[in-house]
């Protein structure tokens, strides 16, 4: 499938319409889902090579302080979609469902004459469990959200995957990163023969466990020379198949980079790259690099995540920012470079435009600061300065007393001390003191941005879906005898039977 789709975009080359020169640029969101922090090549990872990230990086713009929306998938696609935070959407962590009264960047460009696609996992759905074909009848499918034509799974996915083409079910062979970007370039390419300006999003499912890797990629890592023999030979197989996943993953973004080139798409086009969350523990090398804490965690390792951005026409080649940023800045910079609306999304937005960065403007720190919460913990990050308060129940023996409201304060500078081994919260308590403030006024905002108050109802709607299994879905049943001989769904048929 993949040679045959490249051949037909290679031959395009010379009759498709060139959207070079148009004002509107083509904009591709694409995500790793639980791609750490340091698994890149441009950070010197022990082991994984990334040359096609790396060339994108190479030719673009790099954010090296970009964190992801929340902790954990669901949320960061929420903030993604809406430019929130996760919890004002109702998404408080993975299977739950965005809300139909949230207003989302894909129906903003929808609405700008902008064809929409997306592809791969979407978990906005409100469905748990391994990641199955979205039904066409499905109310919180990506069709809800914006996205005219979509190919999407309900969660995370792996080799071989089972897709579903706005809600015809559809088998695929080979790497699932390279499906969807296949996929994904047929969209594009039929929309540059329409010269209309396209929206992708890309949401892959690696490296989400479970782990599959082809045995050609895992055999890569030992290099060319057989530099990483005694290290791959000392790795696990969950090691070893996560990070050949992100060797086809890698690949994958040479295909995208290649096939936009090849129909004369590519120097008009904002390529977004970065990952859901932060990396994975117990994973050998470690996926976070320096950082401190995990996926599921607010240290700086579940949040701070890889960020490339490349846009030929628009971004200078090998620049790196250092000023913070977040995936809820995506939406309201996509709205600012295009001159859409303010009220194209639902207010409070806590993201900001970066489209001052993408211009090159010198470093500048934020007009607000960052911040996180999830499962009662939440955090700020005012660079250098970060403010951490753990979930009640939580509390480590090392940690100091409140700093204020009777919630456990941790004060970093992450300048510093990147690890956030240091609290330094009795050093600086006009800082932690201030810092302490901007949360509770903060969660307050959330707390009444949850409760409703930023719709026109003043509350939730009713028929909001609350998570539940697939398996529990009666609209699923009749595909029972489809899928109980997958391996990815059949441990989970067997149980539901069972029950």
């Amino acid at each position: 499938m993949r040679a045959t789709i490249l051949a037909s975009l290679l031959a395009l080359t010379i009759s498709v319409p060139s959207l070079a020169e148009s004002t509107r640029p083509n904009i591709v969101l694409v995500m790793a889902d639980d791609m750490g922090y340091g698994q890149t090549g441009y950070y010197n990872h022990a082991l994984l090579k990334t040359p096609h990230l790396d060339t994108l990086a190479k030719n673009g713009l790099r954010l090296d302080r970009f964190y992801a929306g929340g902790p954990v998938c669901s949320p960061t696609r929420a903030s993604v979609m809406t430019g929130r935070t996760h919890e004002r959407t109702g998404v408080m962590t993975h299977g739950y469902a965005l809300r139909h009264q949230e207003k989302t960047i894909a129906s903003a460009l929808q609405a700008a004459g902008y064809a929409t696609g997306h592809f791969g996992k979407w978990h906005l759905n409100g469905h748990k469990g391994p990641g199955v074909p979205i039904l066409a009848e499905d109310r919180f499918g990506p069709g809800r959200f914006g996205f005219e034509q979509w190919l999407s799974v309900s969660n995370f996915f792996d080799r071989d995957p089972l897709l579903s083409r706005r809600g015809k079910l559809e088998a695929f062979t080979g790497d699932s990163s390279e499906v969807v970007i296949d996929e994904m370039l047929a969209f594009a390419t039929d929309q540059v023969q329409r010269e209309q300006p396209f929206f992708a999003v890309v949401w892959y499912g690696t490296p989400h466990s479970p782990f599959r890797a082809s045995e050609a990629d895992i055999e890569s890592l030992r290099g060319e020379s057989g530099e990483h023999d005694a290290l791959v030979d000392s790795l696990d197989k969950n090691s070893l198949n996560h990070y050949g996943e992100l060797v086809a993953m890698d690949r994958s973004l040479g295909t995208l980079r290649q096939g936009l080139e090849s129909i004369d798409a590519i120097e008009n086009t904002l390529i977004w790259f970065c990952s859901d969350n932060g990396g994975l523990p117990g994973i050998r090398p470690a996926t976070t690099g320096p950082l401190r804490g995990n996926k599921g965690t607010l240290y700086e390792g579940g949040l701070r995540v890889p960020c490339v951005l490349h846009w030929p026409s628009r971004i200078a080649a090998g620049r790196v920012s250092e000023t913070p940023a977040c995936a809820t800045d995506i939406a309201p910079t996509i709205l600012d470079l295009l001159n859409l609306p303010d009220a194209s999304l639902v207010a409070p937005v806590d993201g900001i435009s970066l489209v001052g960065v993408i211009n090159g403007q010198p470093e500048s720190s934020r007009p607000r600061p960052l911040s996180f919460r999830y499962q009662g913990g939440s955090a700020v990050v005012d660079y250098p300065w970060k403010l951490l308060r753990l979930a009640p129940g939580k509390r480590k023996r090392d940690q100091p007393k409140p700093v204020s409201d009777g919630v456990v304060g941790v004060l970093y500078n992450l300048e510093q001390d990147v690890a956030e081994k240091n609290n330094v919260a009795n050093q600086h308590p006009a800082v932690a003191a201030r810092l302490s403030q901007w949360l509770d006024d903060w969660n307050d905002s959330v707390d009444a941005s949850f409760a409703g108050a930023d719709y026109p109802e003043k509350t939730v709607s009713a028929d909001h879906r609350q998570p539940i299994f697939w398996t529990d879905e009666p609209a699923y049943h009749e595909h029972f005898d489809l899928f109980r001989d997958r391996w990815e769904y059949a441990d989970w048929i067997k149980r539901a039977e069972s029950q």
